[in-house]
């Protein structure tokens, strides 16, 4: 049947005039993402404490807990993403008298839209208590590194100061220092060799003065002679160094590990956010060809009406 343009006029003005966003669409695409979002995060949460074990050698492996993670981060985008596009392409309006790739458009931007809004609501809700719980277990690990790095160097600086508040207390010991052997009882002979061992580790070396005096206390409480005694002072405190030097490298290492950890886990949370954009969107179009591919069925009461009578 022949139709005349001014049947037209009403469905191009209704085209030109109505938005061509569907926001109760896009917001009910988006809360199903979020949910499901949510819902697959905690599963995924439970599979992971489940499969480690503090005990050695047993559990996963730190590196395969987090390749498993990446990847079920990505699952999940994919997923949820996918449903939320789906709903939000199902959900919107049908527009009339819409050319087809207009029609792809919007749709493309309606699960955009939907991921977007899903996407925020996911980060406010989930991922705060999620980065709380990482970043728990991540200052767990690199207390337990840093407690062992810093152990010397607290030994040889903290403890000073909890023997002697001063922290001139090295500079006040060396007014009282006599060449005699004077007897001097246990902590505070112990008080003196701590404060001279923070001193010259903080300086870097062992000035010969103090040397000498480590080595009469030394002598005094071991019966070495004065030589032996200085032989043990420079081999305690070559150690005392390297264990120092050794507890800072490993304080690098650790850090050095959390920094690409922590790079790593962005770049792929990255392409787990990326794919789960591009399924939303693409999901979308199939809800919205769906959704345009209802067919209304008419019933013409009329004839219903006449054929009862």
């Amino acid at each position: 049947m022949n139709r005349s343009p001014d049947d037209y006029y009403p469905a191009l003005e209704e085209s030109s005039s109505v938005s061509g966003v569907s926001w109760g669409a896009i917001f009910a695409g988006a809360a199903a993402a979020a949910a499901l979002s949510m819902i697959l995060v905690l599963l995924g949460f439970g599979l992971g404490f489940s499969a480690v074990s503090p005990w050695a050698g047993e559990g996963v492996s730190a590196k395969g807990l987090g390749i498993s993670t990446i990847v079920w981060l990505a699952v999940t985008q994919i997923i949820a993403s996918g449903m939320g596009g789906y709903i939000a392409g199902r959900l919107r309006v049908k527009w009339a008298n819409m050319h087809g790739d207009e029609v792809y458009f919007r749709d493309t931007a309606h699960g955009f839209l939907a991921w977007c809004v899903a996407t925020l609501v996911t980060a406010v809700l989930v991922v705060g208590s999620v980065s709380s719980v990482v970043s728990g277990g991540v200052q767990a690990g690199a207390n337990a590194v840093g407690g062992a790095a810093g152990a010397m160097s607290q030994a040889a600086g903290s403890a000073a100061a909890n023997t002697d508040s001063d922290q001139y207390g090295y500079f006040v010991d060396s007014l009282f220092r006599d060449d005699r052997p004077a007897a001097v009882s246990d902590d505070a002979a112990r008080g003196t060799v701590t404060r001279i061992f923070a001193q010259s580790l903080a300086n870097g070396q062992l000035s010969p003065e103090d040397r000498t005096y480590l080595a009469q206390l030394v002598s005094q409480r071991t019966n070495l002679t004065q030589a032996d005694a200085e032989r043990r002072v420079d081999e305690i405190y070559a150690n005392t160094q390297k264990a120092i030097a050794d507890a800072k490298l490993k304080a690098q290492q650790a850090a050095d590990s959390a920094a690409k950890v922590a790079a790593y886990t962005s770049l792929w949370m990255f392409v787990a956010l990326l794919a789960g954009a591009f399924f939303a969107s693409l999901a979308a179009t199939f809800g919205g060809r769906r959704r345009d591919a209802v067919e209304y069925v008419e019933v013409d009461t009329y004839t219903t009406t006449t054929a009862v009578r």
